[in-house]
């Protein structure tokens, strides 16, 4: 076993160890294939994975982590960019779901991840065409998210309580809405996290901080509950690993690792569109869906002169695409529902790009035919293969640390190490994480503290030459190239582009970027 016993509170201190790299990479491919065995084999490089990996390596096992792609490669870099207090599920009746998300959106912005997760104003306006039943459900999911707050801990300092405000406060936060008729509407807090799959890469870093074998680019076959044959992707070469707790964390392909999984997948679209058509938009805003009570969509402030709009809840069936993609009809519905609250109708020509990401809920066959995918469960579900593999589906990007904790305490329950400490990971801050203080300290552009906390300064040493943007229109410069090849683990130029940064988003800003990207590996 690998035992780091108590580095916990420093572990946002230093690049150092937590460096993933191809020739660290490298290096631990070797060390697997000449000792042949782990005490933790995870399988799946998204959140969860990495939030699995993270957990045993804390708990003094040994780890490795091994991702057929690159870190966060699937549903884990499609979401909403919120941590979210779970108001919808409240909505639905699923407390237990409601605040099990409240609690981890104040781990998360309290102590694993402060850097990446800031508080951000939601509104909901009470637009002309919303029914008073749609406005009073609204009203009584913003107070019930004010009780899960108090009673998840989560103070006033980090998250203000709902109110109702004036048409006039609505305009100030959201420019752009239409006024004529509109009644006021109420403002609350929630989480937003800087990029999803920053926080991937992020605990992927950790869990390597803490001596796990964090390896992409290497795919698992043969997966049973007593190991694997792993196959590295770049070079052909195939090894026998053994395990004595082998977790399947593949999410919307978990059903091809594990047999007798029956995954339901279930699509959401967001649209990327240019801030400069929102005229500045500064709040989460909340737009009800025309003729459905539970249903709105959100136009989501984001990095970059960016706003998301979304999302959807849709039935994919089918075979399982590496990158999933928004139908026409997604788009229109989008498209339509924002432009009824807004003084200028969104079109087509707007769009920078679109995304869409598969939710991996567990199909119980309990919800059949006409049945909506908004209607599963996203309660997170661990189940146990007859040869002892463990899956863990469902759940959401906010309770990704409640999910590992619960598949690794289940495969620790059934294997025969002898592991004593506790899950620690929800007093483990992240790679630069640090209170909102220290934060505020470093001495660091603040673009950079909010993507690398108190690891700014490092990402900017060098020469002023670095800090230049890549090029024309776009803000990520060669700093972060560098960075992301020498310590965030991006083994090719779409590992940058489309997940340690999301210049990939915009396909214009994808052709702008691909020459530096490529340049960058080169001079590596």
């Amino acid at each position: 076993m690998t035992d780091r016993g108590g580095g916990a509170a420093k572990a946002f201190r230093t690049v150092g160890n937590a460096s993933l790299n191809a020739v660290r990479r490298s290096r631990e491919l070797e060390w697997l294939d000449s000792a042949g065995k782990v005490d933790v084999l995870v399988v799946g490089g998204g959140v969860t994975g990495a939030g699995v990996a993270l957990d045993a390596a804390a708990r003094g096992l040994t780890v490795a982590l091994v991702e057929k792609h690159d870190l966060a490669f699937g549903t884990s870099r499609w979401s909403s960019k919120l941590v979210h207090g779970g108001l919808r599920y409240l909505a639905s009746g699923h407390v237990g779901i409601a605040y099990e998300s409240a609690v981890e959106r104040g781990i998360l912005m309290k102590t694993t991840a402060p850097h990446l997760v800031h508080p951000v104003p939601q509104i909901a306006p009470w637009l002309p065409h919303a029914r008073f039943a749609q406005a009073a459900l609204l009203r009584s999911a913003f107070l019930g998210g004010d009780v899960l707050r108090t009673v998840a801990r989560t103070s006033d300092d980090y998250l203000p309580h709902s109110r109702r405000v004036s048409s006039a406060e609505i305009l100030r936060y959201a420019p752009t809405l239409r006024p004529e008729g509109m009644r006021g509407g109420f403002l609350t807090w929630d989480g937003q996290l800087y990029d999803d799959a920053r926080l991937v890469v992020a605990i992927a870093r950790t869990a390597a901080l803490y001596g796990a074998r964090v390896l992409t680019r290497v795919a698992a076959t043969d997966v049973t509950g007593r190991g694997a044959v792993l196959v590295d992707q770049l070079t052909g070469q195939r090894l026998q690993v053994d395990a004595s707790v082998v977790i399947n964390a593949a999410g919307i392909w978990a059903d091809q690792v594990a047999s007798g999984i029956k995954l339901r997948p279930s699509r959401g679209t967001h649209l990327v569109l240019p801030q400069s058509v929102f005229g500045g938009l500064s709040a989460v805003l909340t737009v009800p869906v025309p003729g459905e009570l539970r249903r709105v969509v959100m136009a989501i402030p984001a990095p970059d002169d960016r706003v998301y709009v979304g999302l959807t809840d849709e039935d994919a069936p089918g075979p399982v695409s590496d990158v999933p993609h928004a139908t026409e009809g997604e788009i229109d519905f989008l498209l339509s529902t924002i432009s009824a609250a807004v003084q200028v109708p969104l079109t087509r020509s707007d769009l920078l790009g679109t995304y869409a990401g598969l939710r991996p809920l567990l199909d119980t066959g309990h919800h059949k035919g006409a049945d909506k995918t908004a209607d599963i469960s996203r309660r997170h579900a661990v189940i146990t293969s007859p040869d002892g593999l463990v899956t863990i589906v469902g759940g959401k990007l906010t309770t990704y640390r409640r999910m590992a904790q619960d598949a690794l305490d289940k495969a620790l329950s059934q294997s025969a190490l002898d592991v004593r400490r506790p899950c620690l990971t929800h007093r483990i801050p992240l790679v630069g994480a640090a209170d909102r203080v220290q934060l505020a300290a470093v001495r660091a552009p603040a673009r950079f503290v909010q993507r690398y906390g108190m690891e700014a300064p490092e990402v900017i040493a060098g020469p002023p030459s670095l800090l230049e943007p890549i090029a024309p229109g776009l803000r990520t410069t060669y700093a972060e190239l560098r960075f992301a090849i020498r310590h965030e683990g991006a083994l090719a130029a779409d590992d940058i582009l489309d997940r340690r940064t999301r210049i990939g988003l915009s396909a214009t800003d994808r052709e702008l970027a691909l020459p530096a990207v490529r340049d960058a590996f080169a001079g590596v």
